[in-house]
């Protein structure tokens, strides 16, 4: 269903840890509404030494907005010193059916 409209564009999935002070400052939350406006799928979760993480795909257009979001935006009160994407690539198909954040 959700490829039908997609058809003329490419399906990203690209990795992502963010770095600065993005725990215990909603961070997950906002990149969880921040994927679900932009039609994104993927995950978002807390890791033991103090980054965020996670996995986004969809639409390559949509994606270019989520990365700029993810380096320069964030939550109203986080810090972003620093974002690291990886793995990215062209996809056939969706692999997640919405964006969660994991725990």
């Amino acid at each position: 269903q959700i490829q039908d409209k997609e058809m003329n564009s490419k399906l990203l999935t690209c990795n992502f840890e963010v770095f600065g002070k993005v725990q215990g400052v909603y961070f997950r939350k906002f990149t969880q509404q921040k994927a679900i406006e932009l039609g994104l799928v993927g995950w978002v979760m807390n890791t033991s030494r103090g980054t965020v993480v996670g996995t986004v795909q969809g639409d390559s257009q949509k994606i270019s907005i989520m990365k700029n979001w993810l380096q320069k935006v964030g939550s109203p009160s986080s810090r972003i010193d620093n974002c690291v994407f990886s793995e990215e690539k062209e996809i056939q198909f969706l692999e997640y059916n919405g964006f969660l954040i994991k725990k």
